[in-house]
């Protein structure tokens, strides 16, 4: 896992990952596969795992060394301060004072590296008065307002699985920021802060809605807009077999594309954004849709621009064609998941397994570490792997 075999566009970064679940771990497994020698740390007790996942499927351990190190030890404190020393990055996801009370905060590990950027994943942020509460992915939702928008007119504010605030919001704004403050440190020499807060990045995502709430185009109610399944067109419907089809025509072109295979009765092809007609229509689609097996209607739309897609299982997509004619799901030690993204054209990245047992003394000196402290602490019982 030398960093001189890293194709990526951030070969040579080195950073440290204080472990944690959820946004960091896929943005420090992101990070490695972009080409940077990320370390995760962990507390040398820190108890049961709350996913306990074999190792071989566990992509929050895939592609970094690991070192377990007693945070409650000054000596395990001066050791993860002399590896963040040698890193370019360090990224965290406690909670706000957590750091800072092991002796690890930024005013303390950014005195030693002056480049050091410090990315910090919170859910709240670093300040506010919920920034030291509890919360996960649906909390941030709701208060972004978010959630109350996704869902079914009739229906409660549905859980989008935690893709939305824990990882775009999270991990995706983790990673935007860090790659900045790089950017930054190339001109000026100086690192810095990342303030990375899922509530923030969440309600980041939602801009275009707040725009068009202001522009009066959008009602603050589910089920009642144009990308939330409040027009026929825009919304996933029953097939015979029991499944589902996604229908995306949007503009006029593709609706009326959409309407000719179905077919749509003419009276409603041309009656596209006649609000008074949705309803009529929506009925008319379902009941079309109804009439045959999901796999028949991918079939028929294949190879048009109606924007018809079927609804594909987590199981079913990695054998698609366009996803197998991309790779765009690889197989690492048995696991089938998703490639890394984005694509680079001169330093791509490559998907990463578990990484190989690597001395100590080794993984240190990546860090600036001498050999000789490694085996010091590992003796002493504050050092593991």
């Amino acid at each position: 896992m030398e960093s001189t075999q890293r194709t990526g566009p951030l070969a040579g970064l080195k950073v440290v990952e204080m472990a944690g679940i959820g946004p960091v771990p896929l943005a420090g497994l992101m990070l490695a596969e972009m080409g940077a020698k990320v370390l995760r740390v962990e507390r040398l007790r820190s108890g049961r795992p709350f996913l306990n996942i074999p190792e071989a499927f566990d992509l929050d351990r895939h592609g970094r060394d690991t070192l377990k190190i007693d945070l409650k030890h000054a000596d395990g404190v001066t050791l993860v301060r002399g590896l963040a020393a040698g890193a370019d990055i360090v990224i965290e996801g406690y909670r706000p004072g957590v750091m800072e009370r092991l002796g690890l905060g930024p005013e303390v590990l950014c005195a030693d590296n002056a480049g050091l950027v410090y990315g910090r994943m919170t859910g709240f942020g670093q300040d506010g008065p919920l920034a030291e509460r509890a919360g996960h992915d649906l909390t941030y939702l709701a208060l972004s307002g978010v959630l109350h928008a996704i869902g079914p007119r009739d229906g409660k504010p549905l859980p989008p699985l935690n893709l939305v605030a824990d990882y775009g919001g999270g991990t995706m704004f983790l990673i935007a920021g860090v790659l900045a403050a790089l950017v930054a440190r190339a001109r000026t020499g100086k690192g810095q802060v990342v303030d990375a807060a899922m509530i923030d990045g969440a309600s980041m995502l939602a801009a275009p809605f707040f725009a068009f709430m202001a522009a009066g185009i959008w009602q603050d109610k589910r089920g009642a807009n144009l990308l939330d399944s409040g027009c026929p067109f825009y919304d996933t419907y029953e097939t015979a077999d029991d499944k589902h089809v996604a229908v995306a025509c949007l503009e006029p072109q593709f609706f009326a594309e959409f309407a000719r295979l179905l077919p749509l009765e003419e009276r409603l092809a041309k009656a596209q954004y006649d609000t008074a007609r949705w309803q009529e229509m929506r009925a008319a689609i379902a009941a079309r849709l109804k009439c045959e097996p999901r796999d028949h209607w991918a079939s028929l739309f294949a190879d048009t621009d109606a924007c018809v897609a079927p609804v594909l299982s987590l199981a079913e997509a990695p054998a698609h064609p366009h996803n197998r004619a991309r790779a765009t799901h690889v197989e690492t030690g048995g696991l089938t998941r998703p490639g890394p993204a984005p694509r680079f054209a001169r330093t791509p990245s490559a998907p990463l397994g578990p990484s190989a047992a690597r001395p100590t003394a080794a993984i240190l000196g990546d860090f600036g570490i001498e050999e000789t402290r490694a085996e010091t602490l590992v003796d002493a019982g504050i050092l593991g792997v």
